[in-house]
């Protein structure tokens, strides 16, 4: 039986919703992030209802729990 080696992705780009403004972070192994300050306009960013986390609402790349396959990191 062959086994598969998951590769967790731990670099994203966050897009603002509100101004645009992008930014690449390095996401937590250990925890959400359920805020991120917009480094274009300064707003508070929070999930999107249903989503665990700013990654997985307005990143490229969700985050690692998710890409597991674990469900959200709630």
């Amino acid at each position: 039986m062959e086994t598969q080696t998951r590769r967790i992705q731990l670099i994203s780009t966050l897009t603002c919703p509100h101004c645009g403004h992008v930014e690449t972070e390095t996401m937590p192994t250990d925890a959400c992030q359920w805020y991120y300050d917009c480094k274009g306009c300064g707003v508070l960013l929070r999930p999107k209802a249903g989503d665990c986390c700013v990654f997985c609402s307005y990143g490229t790349v969700p985050c690692p729990p998710s890409q597991l396959g674990d469900g959200c990191c709630f």
